[in-house]
């Protein structure tokens, strides 16, 4: 099955297609045909009717609706001039607004878009070196999937038994934020040592510093709203994520409405485009259901088991095998298809050695953050080919991302030496 996996992959298949076609072809060479009726029964019953899922399309649509009220444009723009006296003024602002972006959207491809759309061409026109340009907006745009709202850990949560959404939320909040000021003070060295890859803008174009304040105020609120709707109520315990999600989407739609960006023609995109991105996370869900239920009654799931135990008796280093194996993965597969295809081999792992599965999961979410940077297949490096002018080539790019992939493990030995960065924030809200 592993063998057939690696095949449709390279051959260029969609994963979801892959995924349930292994299953139906790995069924069929063990000789249990039979075992597909009870993946079906499993799809439907563990799968589809499982309403934390619900979270993930509206926290789509809430991301399209902010994204076409053009609040982040003139967010950046008032903080790119001030911070115009500052090396490395207009890098420091792609990160804050980046996490900005991240605590309303959640999406990747959008943030890294919207970033790269409005950030590259002045970063390389001030003269920003290209690989720190372009490493910078790829991997601050990949913050995204940590901070919360999240529709990672939303799914993570769902195939976490004893997690919630609201514990990984607030368990990933710190380490994220976190990750987010150590890209601004890599910039910030960066720009002290090397102060011709990151120069100020130049005096010509500075603007009067208080109408600067007076229009980032006025920017900010309608996002720390939104910010506040949705993890202000979730963490809070009075909504659930569903619940949370729904408002998220209706505060966005609202803004919106008030910024005078409301179009019908937009709307009915928005909801295409939510529709088809849903499915699309949904259909992997359930190929990887039929996988891995067909890979654990072959006995697949077992003898993976017994391999990692075989490689490591103590549980930390338990722990750095099935890390090592999720950043391997991550050159090849999506989030959602390692999530979906080692949560059910690791967590009860996890379990049997006693390790907090909170600290666990989101320490897997801050390595799944090198899925998108690791070459071959990061998305994020295609994301920033397809925006980046011509001579802004893909070494650069790749290259550029190299420093940040070794902040994220930076950001993982912390978290492994002080695992409050992780428990701290849930214990707080949640208890012990």
């Amino acid at each position: 099955m592993s063998g057939l996996l690696l095949l449709g992959l390279f051959m260029g298949h969609p994963l979801a297609f892959v995924l349930g076609g292994t299953a139906v072809l790995g069924a069929l060479i063990a000789g249990k045909p039979m075992v597909l009726g009870i993946v079906i029964n499993r799809i439907f019953g563990d799968v589809l009717d499982n309403y934390v899922l619900i979270a993930i399309p509206l926290f789509i649509l809430m991301a399209r609706f902010l994204s076409d009220s053009g609040v982040t444009d003139k967010m950046f723009e008032a903080l790119r001039h001030l911070m115009a006296r500052v090396s490395g003024g207009l890098g420091l602002a792609v990160v804050f607004i980046s996490i900005l972006l991240a605590a309303t959207t959640g999406i990747i491809g959008a943030s890294i878009t919207v970033m790269g759309v409005m950030a590259l061409r002045p970063m390389l026109q001030y003269g920003y070196d290209k690989r720190l340009a372009t490493g910078l907006i790829a991997s601050s745009g990949c913050l995204g999937i940590l901070i919360p709202p999240s529709i990672m850990l939303i799914l993570m949560a769902s195939y976490a038994p004893g997690l919630s959404v609201g514990q990984l939320f607030a368990g990933a909040m710190l380490p994220g934020v976190l990750l987010g000021l150590m890209y601004a003070a890599y910039v910030t060295f960066i720009a002290w040592f090397k102060p011709q890859w990151a120069p100020p803008v130049t005096e010509e174009e500075q603007i009067e510093r208080g109408a600067l304040w007076r229009m980032l105020i006025l920017e900010a609120i309608p996002p720390l709203v939104l910010i506040l709707g949705i993890l202000g109520t979730l963490l809070a315990g009075v909504a659930t994520a569903t619940e949370a999600s729904a408002i998220g989407a209706f505060l966005a739609l609202l803004i919106v409405v008030m910024r005078g960006r409301f179009e019908w023609s937009n709307f009915f995109s928005a909801l295409r485009e939510t529709a088809r991105t849903s499915a699309m996370i949904l259909f992997i869900v359930v190929g990887a259901t039929a996988f891995t239920g067909v890979f654990n009654i072959t006995g697949g799931l077992r003898a993976s088991q017994e391999l990692i135990r075989g490689l490591a008796e103590d549980p930390y280093m338990l722990v750095a095998v099935m890390l090592v194996v999720v950043f391997i993965l991550g050159m090849f597969l999506d989030w959602t298809g390692i999530v979906l295809l080692s949560f059910p081999i690791f967590l009860p792992l996890v379990n049997e050695m006693q390790v907090d599965p909170l600290w666990f999961v989101v320490l897997t979410a801050v390595v799944l953050q090198t899925s998108f940077l690791s070459p071959p297949f990061g998305y994020a490096l295609f994301y920033m080919r397809a925006i980046a002018p011509p001579e802004v080539s893909t070494g650069d790019i790749i290259r550029g991302v190299a420093p940040f992939i070794g902040l994220i493990i930076l950001m993982c030995a912390l978290m492994i030496f002080f695992p409050g960065l992780v428990t701290w924030l849930p214990e707080r809200l949640y208890g012990g």
